[in-house]
């Protein structure tokens, strides 16, 4: 950026995307500011490496910013848009801003409806264990690398492009990803078929040195790979593929497999993630690692070190001899859930299952109401929570309730509770040995698996 560009303010720096676009400008020398609802880990990490973070949205907070970003949660009407505004302070999406990072380095952008977090997270720790030091910015926390965000002497950014607003297209990577197209986020789309049409033009970006790496086990994603004009790699579990998984078995937080590339067998490998869809995001970042020259056997430790991310299939309470587990996912649209609760059946196929869902938006909810109430086969009990709405106003007719009431079941039990407090109460009534308790949704239903957790360990089953 030129040189004049040296103030940098973030209206909703705490979101996990904002937060690591923050950091690493941080670590670049620029001075860095910006506001949030309320403190959090993520803002008091900010704090500590030198932004300046004000508590509350008011356009006070513009301290003579040279620029300042927002992302798509932030609303026009924001005091702090409303001011720069006045005051003809450019503003930058968050999307553009990582574009600019993006311009300094060779990117790899890995888009898709569902897994975006976990491949850019898979192949962040596969160049760092290969040496080559990336940038990258995840829009979760990478246990094994302790951040979500970190400016790396390398030559490489990773990145998630983000399609909810279409501000991917902002991206010019050398490197696109994509993993999956499922309809969502459709009220900034005129129709699948849009949406669809959109991946293949982002992917599209790549330089003619460039490649696309497409899960062809996605029937919309096998479309792109069908006529695609530029080099591609595919990779899948269930169609012929570049990069395959074969023999695979779930165990209780990881996954083993044998890994075919090109048909030829390249040996047994272990992950420590759950699940088919798991495998199918190891495979894309396997294929970026190996694009890129990293031996095989970097490849495989980097995945082997890989420790998750934060509320992605995230075991908050696990007890082994009475085979009692706590699980948090972010999981927050019907095909994610069904995965997970796929692999969880998969698991543990004699557990008893109790799932909490909190719906997230309402324009999501109502956009996927009828999807909803499918996807809960072979749960025990399940709650339903209030929707987490994220900014958004009711729509009428819109309802968890009205979701729990229309979710019909001669197999298991399903309640609907207003209260997360009472969530957990009515929960810890139910745990009992060889139980797998799941809390699912983007909000802030993690507080009924860390509140149940911590009843867990005080006072176990006896």
């Amino acid at each position: 950026m030129f040189s004049h560009i040296q103030k940098i303010h973030f209206v909703g720096i705490g979101g996990i995307g904002m937060s690591g676009i923050a950091e690493v400008l941080l670590t670049l020398g620029y001075k860095v500011s910006g506001s949030d609802a309320q403190k959090t880990t993520i803002t008091r990490r900010l704090r500590r490496r030198g932004a300046k973070v004000y508590y509350g949205h008011q356009r006070e907070n513009l301290k003579n910013p040279h620029v300042v970003v927002y992302s798509s949660a932030i609303a026009p009407s924001n005091p702090e848009i409303v001011e720069a505004r006045r005051l003809d302070i450019p503003l930058v999406a968050r999307a553009e801003m990582l574009a600019e990072l993006m311009r300094l380095k060779y990117g790899i952008a890995i888009a898709g409806t569902h897994g975006k977090t976990t491949v850019t997270s898979l192949i962040a720790n596969i160049l760092t264990q290969g040496g080559l030091d990336p940038t990258f910015v995840v829009g979760g926390k990478v246990k094994s690398l302790r951040t979500n965000a970190r400016l790396g002497k390398g030559d490489f950014l990773v990145a998630e492009a983000d399609e909810s607003d279409r501000s991917f297209m902002h991206l010019s990577p050398t490197i696109a990803v994509v993993t999956n197209i499922d309809p969502e986020h459709m009220e900034h789309y005129r129709d699948y078929d849009e949406l669809k049409n959109i991946f293949k033009e982002f992917c599209l970006k790549i330089p003619f040195y460039g490649v696309a790496v497409l899960c062809v086990d996605h029937p919309a994603v096998a479309a792109i790979a069908a006529s695609f004009p530029k080099r591609f790699l595919t990779y899948g579990i269930h169609t012929k593929a570049d990069f395959m998984a074969h023999k695979i078995k779930l165990y209780p937080f990881k996954s083993s497999f044998e890994l075919k590339i090109n048909g030829k067998s390249a040996g047994q490998w272990r992950i420590n993630l759950m699940g088919s869809h798991h495998i199918q995001n190891a495979l894309a970042a396997i294929a970026v690692g190996n694009e890129l020259g990293i031996p095989l056997s970097s490849i495989k430790k980097g995945l082997s070190q890989f420790k998750g991310i934060g509320r992605r299939l995230e075991p908050l309470y696990k007890n082994e001899h009475q085979k009692i587990y706590v699980i948090d996912d972010y999981g927050h649209h019907p095909v994610e859930i069904r995965e997970t609760l796929n692999a969880i059946r998969q698991t543990w196929p004699q557990a008893r299952l109790i799932v909490i869902f909190q719906p997230h938006r309402y324009t999501r909810t109502k956009a996927l109401f009828s999807d909803f109430t499918k996807i809960f086969d072979g749960t025990n009990e399940l709650f339903i929570t209030q929707i987490y709405a994220a900014g958004e106003p009711p729509i009428h007719g819109v309802s968890a309730k009205k979701l729990a009431d229309n979710i019909h079941s001669n197999s298991f039990n399903v309640h609907y509770r207003e209260n997360l407090n009472d969530v957990v109460h009515d929960v810890r009534g139910l745990v009992k040995k060889n139980t797998i308790v799941v809390t699912f949704g983007a909000g802030d239903v993690n507080k009924v698996g860390k509140q149940l957790s911590k009843m867990m360990k005080e006072m176990p089953l006896q």
